[in-house]
């Protein structure tokens, strides 16, 4: 049968848009290669071994880390902890299945196709699906969307082996707590994972080739972070270039160039290497096809999302932008509203990106250094937690609000948390920002008292030096 939409992977950008699509009146099919007893495991990357059993296991090792260091303050008194990692590596799985079974849920619900396979594009209107025992066969669609999402960056000082020197798809189910983890890159991935098995009780250092962890932030936000997590034991070599790695014994040795310019090692029983993901485009039959792909080797796109072919789309990782499940969501939500006749509209500067560290990072929008990059006469408003009554009586008082304005306008140019429910603090801040606002509609709402939102009320207020409690 001919399909009107065929999408070529179920991660977050590709099962949204096949509900979206369908929603809307559109016979869809979805194919996706991966899968686990005979049936395909739809929702991708994120779902399986990235957003959603790296976020499990930080709760659960928060918890853990929570009842051995800060639970005395509270007045409950228990013996030391005791890990049992087993039980907790299987509540993140059944976290997972859990989530996986709802989407096959969804999908029946609204009458979406699932095949079982990988996708291979054969031109405009025409996908291949090959299954696992081999099989071969094709669907005929009016129009095609490419999701097939991302995979980690490998470096050549590094080879994978999956055991010892590991992308986070391992690192998520290691099967003990190693004594030493060495990890590689100080973005997202490396710092929550990283986060992960120190407060398990591994002695964690993060090796990072850039003078500062999260290049996505400003400095101040950068700084505050790597200082909280050096207090909860996280090691830092920073502006260090990774040169290569041996096995001695039991242990991986990692040598790497200083800052200094003068050669290190780094010791541990595992290396996670998290410097970064690329496109999943291998094996999907473009260059074949024709899709053309920019300088970056990703995806070239209109602002239709339309490739060099034909009734050919591509969304997520694939495509120019960060790589972030809540953005090829909303891509793919536009996508399908635009083949059906819609008008969305999507503002890619106003896509949030959060850090699951303990406190949590989130930021949106433009940071002050790009602001003022961009020739921006800017003005600022912090706040710190330790000045916020909520804050202070859950005991969680590190990092601050921070708010970059227009300086002649007052309208809200960026954001930037560091601290207690950062990522959920973040949402007033961002739709402040869609909607065009200033920090003045920030600090005149009324917020609930005590709340950790106050203090992004207490930023804004801050913008024009009156904050009421700093």
């Amino acid at each position: 049968m001919t399909y009107d939409l065929v999408i070529i992977g179920a991660g977050p950008g590709g099962y949204v848009c096949a509900i979206r699509a369908a929603q809307l009146g559109m016979n869809v099919a979805i194919v996706e290669q991966r899968a686990a007893a005979g049936k395909p495991r739809l929702g991708g990357t994120c779902l399986n071994v990235g957003c959603i059993p790296s976020k499990a296991l930080l709760d659960s090792s928060e918890r853990f880390a929570d009842a051995g260091r800060h639970f005395a303050a509270h007045g409950i008194v228990i013996e030391a902890p005791r890990l049992d990692l087993g039980k907790l590596m299987k509540r993140k799985d059944q976290v997972v299945d859990q989530l996986v079974s709802g989407i096959a849920m969804l999908m029946k619900k609204n009458k979406v196709t699932v095949l079982s396979g990988r996708g291979e594009l054969l031109g405009s209107g025409r996908v291949a699906v090959l299954a696992a025992d081999g099989a071969r066969s094709e669907v005929a669609a009016r129009q095609v969307v490419l999701a097939m999402g991302s995979l980690p960056v490998e470096i050549p000082a590094l080879p994978l082996d999956g055991e010892r020197v590991v992308t986070s798809d391992q690192a998520i189910a290691f099967p003990a707590v190693p004594k030493r983890l060495v990890v590689v890159g100080g973005g997202v991935i490396g710092l929550e994972l990283g986060s992960v098995w120190a407060r398990l009780g591994a002695e964690v250092t993060v090796v990072e080739f850039l003078p500062q962890i999260l290049p996505f932030c400003d400095a101040d936000v950068a700084a505050e972070v790597q200082k909280v997590l050096t207090k909860q034991g996280l090691r830092f070599a920073l502006g260090t270039k990774v040169t290569g790695c041996e096995r001695r014994g039991d242990d991986m040795v990692v040598k790497a160039v200083g800052a200094d310019g003068a050669a290190v090692e780094f010791t541990g029983e595992r290396v996670l290497v998290a410097v970064g993901r690329k496109p999943c485009a291998g094996g999907a039959g473009l260059e074949a096809a024709g899709v053309a792909l920019n300088e970056r080797r990703r995806i070239q796109v209109d602002a239709r999302f339309q490739t060099s072919v034909a009734g050919v789309y591509a969304i997520g990782d694939l495509i120019d932008g960060p790589m972030l499940a809540h953005k090829a969501e909303e891509e793919g939500v536009a996508l399908a509203e635009l083949l059906a006749g819609q008008k969305p509209v999507i503002d890619h500067h106003l896509i949030p990106n959060v850090v699951y560290t303990h406190p949590e990072v989130a930021t949106v929008g433009l940071t002050e250094a790009e602001a003022k990059k961009a020739g921006r006469a800017v003005k600022v408003g912090r706040f710190p937690f330790i000045a916020n009554g909520r804050a202070k009586a859950a005991g969680e008082v590190d990092g601050f609000v921070k708010i970059i304005t227009d300086a002649a306008t007052d309208r809200v140019l960026g954001g930037a948390i560091v601290g207690p429910r950062a990522s959920d603090l973040l949402g007033e801040i961002t739709t402040t920002m869609v909607y065009g606002g200033s920090s003045e509609d920030i600090a005149r709402t009324c917020h609930s008292h005590p709340t950790f939102s106050e203090a992004v009320k207490e930023a804004a207020l801050a913008v024009d030096g009156r904050a009421l409690h700093a």
